[in-house]
Order: C-alpha cells, then structure tokens, then sequence
C-alpha cells in the first residue's frame, strides 16, 4: 500500500450484520424480520449479484423452507418446481452399473419428497423476500476484515477496498471500504469461508471439534435431447472411476425444460498427488450408461466449490462474542443425503431466532450461548448426529467395505441405535497426501468438445471475471516451499486440484516456476484445503470478481 496513511472508512450501524448471501444469510435475515420488523438487518455478499457465486446440485429437502415461507410453492416467481419422482442408486465399474435395490437403501437417504432445481435461483428469489421485509443487501462487496471491539468482541466486518493494483497502490479509481457495524454479526459465507476460519483460529472454536473435513463438488447443467429427458429423476452413483480408496461418487438430475445437472463429488482426504477431480468428472461422463444421455445435448454452466463433509463431529463451537457462524461455514452438510441446503436455511433461522432474542432482553456484542447450546437438540443437530459415522466409515474402510458398513449404520439409525459409538476423523486433509514416487501418474482424459472438456472452455461456461490489475487474492506464504515441498515431493497437486487451472509449474529455466492464474478462479477454495503444507491462503479478491453462475 501506499506510504500515506488511507482515509478512514464511512461507516453504518445496524442490529444485525450478515455475511453472505447465501441461504443460511437470507434465512436468517428473514427470520429477523419476521420476528421484528423492528430489527435493522443488512447482508453483504461478494458475488456480482445474490446467487452469482451459489452452486450445489440441488436436490432440496424443503421442510425448512415450509417454515420459513408457507406461501413459496404457491409463488410463480420462484423457480424450485420440480418433484423428484424417480431415486436410484448405483454402483459403477468400468463397463457397466448396477443398481441398488430399492429395499437395502435407508429411508433416510429418499429424495420422494424433496426438490431439483438451481440454488442460485432460490437465492435470487429469497432476496427479494428478504428486501420486502426491509432488509438492505449489497451484493458487489466482499467483507474481507473482521472489526473487534476493545474487550476482542466482533464488532462488524469491513468490506474490501476497491481500486487497488496489482503493486498494492490505490489506482485512480481507488474508492475506500466500508464499515458495517452491528450488535451481533452472523458469519454464513459457505464452505472454507475466509473471515469464518479467521474467527475459528481466534477463538478457537474447534479445538473440541475433530478436524474439519471436505470434498470437493464439480457440476455442469445440461439441456439434453427431450426424448432422453425424464423430468424428476434423480440418480446417485459411487465407485467408477474412483478407486476403492478414494470416496466420493456422482449425480444426476432431471428438471425443468430438458434440464440436466450433471455432478462428481471427490473426497479431499485422498493421498494419491496425481489425481484430478475434474479429469475424474470428465472420465464419469464416458461411462456407457451415462455418456447416451448427453448425446445430442449442449452444455451451458460449469463450475466447481468446497463441500463440508466432517458433520457432526467437526462442526465448531458456533458462537464467540458478538457473532456466530451459521451454514456451511459451520459445516451442516449432511454427506450421505448429500444435501445442506435444508440445514443452511434451518441453522440460519434457529441463530435468528436466538440473536433477535439476545437483542429483545437488550444485550449487544457478547455471546450468543443459546445458539450454540441449542443446534444438538435442533432438526439441524439430529439430521447430522444419526449419520456421524458416514464418512469416518467410509474414510477407514474404504468404498466397496466402508459403503456397506455406512448403510448398515443408516438402518441401525433408522431404528435407534449405533453400534459404533461416534467415530472420529483421522486427519486434516492436507494431510493426508503421500509422496509421488509412491505412484504413477494417471492417463489424461483427451476432450473432445462434445462430451468432454478442458478447463478452460469449462471455466469461461462459469462467467468468471476478476479485474486483472488487483492483488492476487491467492496467497503463497513461502514460494521456497512451495517448490521444495508441493513440487518436488508432491509433484505439484495444485494443478490438478484445482478445477479452473489457476495453478501451474512452468519449466522454461532451470528452476520450474510457479504460476498463478488468479483472473480463473471459481472461488472453490480447494486449495486453501488441500494445500499439502497449508501454504496458499484464499483471501476475497475485489468485490464482485469471480464466477457469475446462471441456473447453478
């Protein structure tokens, strides 16, 4: 920066401050106004517009959102309209699939009641929910500083400035953040969120938690030839082209006009460095059963994001004076069902709840205690404690044993009990890789531009954009490890974790050099993860930067 000192910021007071827009962020700021209209609620979000950077599959238990909007099935406005009609699973192999019976799946993991459609679409109509009620959303400005009080209470946060060049100096257009200070602050940035694990390391908040866990999710949206189209269907899939050790599996679903969303989860806690999630997504498509359905389709979207996957084990300590972490940035991902949509919206509602009371009794800034005493005993708390033991099974056993052993687990849940006490989790994830010499690079997927792809016609699908003269918001603590270590030992991960090809070892010297692509990031945060020395850092880019998804 500058050597002359900044001007100081502007700033505004409301009750409550909401970081992201996201479902957990406008559940809970509906919430608040419907408990008093009284309240002043403001929600700040990164993306260009609400739902820009919202992605997920989205098959959608909609019991929470029954709760929070009665009258949402009757709105022609929102999109959220088709039923699944049609719930399959199946274990892939190389050439063929088989389907699981009906009867052996628990009754925990059917979709008959739920919804398929595009997040970022509910988002974009709950936000004119929210506004109707009063609530102010600025979409546009990244939060990128939390603001602490003199006794370490959360104050607010402070959005990014904008106008800074890549040297670090204001440019010409150089314009100040701002300061949006509130009573209580509620962190709902999503997975891996950047202010939310600085909040975790300070107030160390998981240090009674297991570490937390992650996948990475890849997803296009297809419209497909209309013969081949079965509106409502919804089909799960695990094993091909993943080995035994690796966890993860793929979807697909059927909705709207010929529409397909088409997906491949990767568990991030895999040890071999040369594996590809989005070369693995591309090879899922081959597959004879699945490759038919896109013959004759076009692609419009791509994108890619962090999933949480720890549950219940690793969700933190939510609350931490004057504020409190609610959705993803908490970890509410329920792995097996797959879903955390619905316990996005009921965490979002339940911290509402709790905060508009804190404000009620007249208190400000402190901690919100019946938060965090309350989710356990919470839908939100049992939908994750019957299905604790998922993926530390899973991890251990393997997908051929460990997938049987986790359906014996859901039955025994189903009825009561577990066997199996609570299980932990071994390791963080970057942790979990093991040296390249241990083994062999696996072929490349070739695209074809028909049914497979690079990554970069993939990334230019998801409307990406950063403004290139700005700081690269991907931080390398120490470029001499990086080469030491990811590079040398490693045989350089990032490029292959990353599904937008933001990393890249270059040889052109003597010494490969590590490139950047900042301008392609899709703001997955993979590598804020998987990192094997957790030596990149995702910071916020200038607000509004990153992918713009439509229908995602």
């Amino acid at each position: 920066m500058s050597a002359e000192p900044l001007p100081p910021r502007e700033s505004m007071e409301f009750d409550v401050v909401i970081v992201g827009a996201g479902p957990s962020g406008l559940a809970a700021a509906i919430r608040l106004k419907q408990i008093n209209p009284e309240l002043t609620v403001v929600v700040v979000e990164k993306g260009s517009e609400v739902g820009a950077h919202i992605l997920s599959g989205a098959v959608i238990d909609p019991t929470p959102l029954d709760k929070l909007l009665p009258g949402w099935r009757e709105d022609a406005d929102c999109s959220l309209k088709t039923h699944v009609t049609d719930d399959h699973f199946f274990v892939m192999t190389g050439a063929t699939s088989f389907k699981v019976p009906s009867f052996l799946v628990p009754p925990m993991l059917n979709n008959h009641k739920n919804f398929i459609g595009s997040l970022g679409d509910l988002c974009r109509w709950l936000a004119p929910q929210a506004e109707a009620l009063g609530v102010e959303i600025y979409p546009g400005f990244a939060a990128t500083e939390v603001l602490y009080g003199e006794n370490g209470e959360v104050r607010g946060i402070a959005t990014g400035d904008m106008g800074i060049g890549r040297d670090g100096q204001p440019k010409d257009s150089f314009t100040r953040g701002m300061e949006l200070l509130g009573k209580y602050t509620l962190f709902a940035e999503g997975a891996r969120g950047s202010l939310s694990k600085q909040l975790i390391a300070k107030y160390q908040l998981d240090k009674d938690s297991e570490p937390a866990k992650f996948g990475i999710g890849l997803k296009e949206v297809w419209q497909i030839d209309p013969k081949k189209h079965k509106k409502g269907l919804v089909a799960h899939s695990f094993g091909w082209p993943l080995s035994n050790t690796i966890g993860g599996g793929s979807f697909l679903y059927h909705y709207g006009d010929n529409l397909v969303a088409v997906g491949f989860v990767v568990h991030l806690n895999y040890d071999d460095p040369y594996l590809s999630p989005f070369d693995n997504f591309q090879r899922f498509k081959t597959h004879p059963s699945i490759s038919r359905i896109f013959e004759g389709g076009k692609r419009i979207s791509y994108g890619a994001r962090a999933i949480t996957e720890g549950g219940y084990q690793s969700v933190p300590r939510l609350s931490f004076p004057g504020g409190a972490l609610v959705g993803c940035a908490a970890g509410f991902v329920n792995v097996p069902r797959i879903k955390g949509v619905h316990n996005a919206i009921g965490s979002g509602m339940l911290a509402a709840e709790h905060t508009a009371a804190a404000l009620a009794s007249g208190r400000a800034n402190d901690e919100l205690v019946e938060y965090e005493n309350a989710w356990r005993g919470s839908a939100v708390g049992k939908d994750l404690f019957r299905v604790r033991n998922i993926k530390p099974l899973w991890s251990n056993f393997g997908t051929r044993v460990g997938v049987m052993l986790a359906g014996f687990e859901m039955w025994c849940s189903t009825l009561g009990f577990s066997l199996f006490g609570t299980l932990s989790h071994s390791k963080r994830d970057r942790d979990t890789l093991k040296p390249a010499k241990e083994y062999k690079p696996f072929p490349p997927v070739k695209p074809d531009g028909k049914l497979t792809f690079d990554r970069l016609s993939s990334v230019f699908l998801s409307n990406t954009n950063h403004e290139e003269d700005q700081p690269v918001h991907l931080k390398v603590a120490d470029i001499s490890l990086q080469k030491s270590s990811e590079h040398d030992v490693y045989a350089g991960p990032s490029g292959r974790y990353c599904p937008a090809g933001v990393y890249e070892w270059v040889d052109e010297t003597a010494e490969p050099r590590f490139v950047i692509n900042a301008q392609n990031c899709v703001h997955c945060k993979t590598c804020d993860i998987k990192d094997p020395n957790g030596n990149i850092t995702w910071v916020p880019p200038e607000g509004g930067g990153g992918p713009n998804y439509q229908g995602m």
